[in-house]
């Protein structure tokens, strides 16, 4: 596993476009952390990486959240309100995951089970300074 300290919301977003930019069809991001941690910041600029214009918005209440106008599209899930992981069939995620685009989860540990051996994971926890995040990531 390897860890990044990055101290401010530009490394995050230089962070971000890289990986977006790396991202090809079929990847799927995983990111684990606590509320506030900046999953969502993070996924945005994931997002612009992608070439992704639109603004991105938590799916908190729609669960997943397609965006279409980048080199791929991406599927923005956000999987805190799945009580139990049978609740993703129902939203057919085999064809997000196994699809076309690219796939960010947000609090992924909740299905984890369902997730790809490939799955890219960053787990993400606070730093020491406000602004400051530690990434642990698999890739």
């Amino acid at each position: 596993m390897r860890k990044l300290i990055l101290k401010n919301e530009d490394e995050t977003r230089a962070f971000g476009l890289e990986l977006g930019a790396s991202l090809r069809k079929g990847d799927i991001v995983a990111l684990i952390g606590d509320l506030g941690t900046g999953k969502t910041a993070l996924t945005k600029y994931i997002a612009e990486g992608l070439g992704i214009r639109e603004t991105i918005t938590s799916p908190t209440f729609t669960i997943v959240q397609e965006y279409r106008q980048g080199r791929l599209p991406l599927y923005h899930f956000d999987v805190y309100r799945i009580g139990d992981p049978e609740e993703m069939y129902e939203l057919g995620y085999e064809e997000y995951f196994y699809g076309d685009g690219v796939c960010v989860i947000e609090w992924a540990d909740l299905i984890e089970e369902l997730l790809p051996e490939y799955t890219k994971v960053i787990r993400i926890e606070y730093g020491k300074n406000q602004e400051e995040r530690i990434y642990q990531c698999t890739f």
